[in-house]
């Protein structure tokens, strides 16, 4: 960072600058170091995110770019840009306090942006505004994508099917034909290439058009191309293995994926819009007078080191504020929480049926048990304790809940919730299904939602109370008693809460 921003040897205030940005923001990262390791290990180990790690150079040449313009302005420091880092503080801290990863990892980006501003001044952040914004796609972000993609490319395997008259019935993310069952999983929803294709697409809107109308037909292009290409991906696979088989198809898919088929539809994009590109090759990257004014326009001007000091005491305030509120509202699980008796059931061992359990990674305990009532109907249930949630330890989030992603279990569908409670069907191969029952409380509230527990964990976060949250999950085989079973034990059970807190109590 010293190195791209010491541009002009003969400027003492370059100098001074670019050695207290280069501190600064190893401060900051330091300060943050884990959100930062967190990030680049997503970016190393997840095929989904691999494009960031091309990101950063790209930022790199983006704002050698812009070094003829950043020569010639005056760096000073800039307060108004404290507001900027204060954004970002309060991103990182709902996102800690809610357990929401991409927030704190868009926070760090913002407060590394805002540290950037506030040291280097209004001039030197109009000439790297893009460069700062294309920083945003270095967040890991997307997951949330991959069940909308998985049902869209479903629906659209299930319809061309049809169009060719292959027998096919869709039930949730699994396709049936004479063949064979089929299941969109996440790795096919097509999200990994969308997101990649989204990030390229910004940076070649903004290098290859100047009008906006432009530049948004182009990025609905991004958008909607990469989702019917894979769709088409999808039914290709299975069109496959319903005429040459299935071992066919998995070399298909594989090859065609992985090597070929998306790279010529980038290919294919970038190729059909390059007439439409209305800014020249050699246009400058920035508009030097543009810049020059913006420089102009700045009334206040701080030293180097206060505008430092000051961006990282805001930015230490979050986490400074996060440890003192979650400490005071821990409240320990007994170390013996047992299950209860359950009036009409007997527990018995769950030695048949397909193995099920739920995940819930960082709880205290997590405890098992399969009942049976005098009509041979089985349910499992499963109550995972947590005495407070913080990062790797929240409730709810992805992969955690009825289906492990890592386990045989795939959801289905969503069915009728009791009150304060939610219902899904799940299936395993071999035509196994459940359905699961599930029951969330944090401190003293009830709720079958996620967004709710997320919402009062962020509160409880911010503003203190008790920590504790908690889930029950009742479930049967539908071969065991399906839903009726399930409803006829929750009724058993009697009210969640309190029987939660009892359990996590050791009464």
């Amino acid at each position: 960072m010293i190195d791209a921003f010491a541009l002009h040897p003969a400027s003492r205030a370059w100098r001074t600058h670019a050695v207290v940005l280069g501190l600064a923001a190893a401060a900051l990262l330091l300060l943050f170091a884990r959100d930062a390791a967190d990030m680049a290990t997503i970016w190393w180990t997840s095929s989904t995110y691999e494009h960031c790690l091309v990101i950063v150079p790209i930022i790199g040449w983006l704002v050698v770019q812009r070094r003829p313009v950043i020569v010639d302005v005056q760096p000073s420091g800039w307060p108004p840009a404290l507001a900027w880092v204060g954004i970002g503080a309060l991103s990182w801290l709902l996102g800690d306090a809610a357990g929401v990863a991409i927030a704190r990892h868009l926070g760090l980006v913002l407060m590394l942006q805002g540290l950037i501003a506030a040291i280097l001044g209004r001039g030197v952040t109009a000439a790297l505004l893009f460069p700062l914004f294309y920083a945003v796609f270095l967040v890991p972000a997307g997951d949330a994508l991959v069940p909308p993609l998985q049902t869209i490319t479903a629906w659209m395997c299930l319809g061309l099917l049809h169009l060719i008259e292959v027998p096919s019935t869709l039930d949730g993310v699994f396709i049936t034909t004479p063949v064979g069952w089929f299941k969109v999983a996440e790795a096919c929803s097509g999200a990994k290439f969308l997101i990649a294709m989204i990030a390229l697409g910004v940076l070649v809107a903004h290098l290859g058009f100047r009008s906006w109308w432009r530049r948004a037909a182009f990025m609905a292009v991004c958008v909607a191309v990469p989702i019917l290409a894979n769709g088409a991906r999808a039914f290709g696979t299975i069109w496959v293995a319903q005429y040459r088989g299935v071992q066919a198809a998995d070399g298909f898919d594989h090859v065609v994926y992985g090597w070929f088929f998306f790279a010529a539809v980038i290919a294919t994009v970038l190729a059909l819009s390059w007439r439409f590109f209305d800014r020249p090759a050699d246009a400058p990257a920035v508009d030097r007078d543009a810049v020059l004014r913006e420089a102009g326009r700045q009334r206040t001007a701080w030293p180097a080191i206060p505008s430092a000091f000051a961006a990282l005491a805001i930015a230490a305030a979050a986490p400074s504020w996060a440890t003192l509120v979650v400490a005071t509202g821990v409240t320990p699980i007994a170390l013996a929480a047992p299950l209860p008796p359950v009036p009409g059931w007997t527990p018995v061992p769950a030695d048949s049926g397909a193995p099920w359990t739920p995940r819930f990674d960082g709880a205290d305990r997590l405890l098992l048990q399969r009942y049976r009532d005098p009509s041979g109907a089985q349910v499992d249930l499963a109550v995972a304790l947590y005495s407070d949630q913080r990062r790797g330890r929240s409730l709810v989030g992805y992969g955690h809940g009825a289906v492990d992603p890592d386990g045989a279990w795939s959801w289905a569908a969503d069915t009728t919730p009791p009150a304060n409670g939610n219902a899904e069907r799940i299936v395993a191969p071999g035509d196994v299904s459940r359905e699961v029952v599930g029951f969330y409380r944090v401190g003293t509230m009830d709720t079958g939602s996620p967004a709710r527990v997320k919402i009062e964990t962020l509160r409880r976060h911010l503003f203190g109370g008790g920590q504790r949250a908690s889930a029950l999950l009742v479930s049967a085989e539908d071969a065991r008693g399906g839903r009726a079973a399930i409803d006829r034990f929750v009724a058993a059970l009697g009210p969640t809460g309190p029987l939660i807190d009892r359990i996590a109590e050791g009464r």
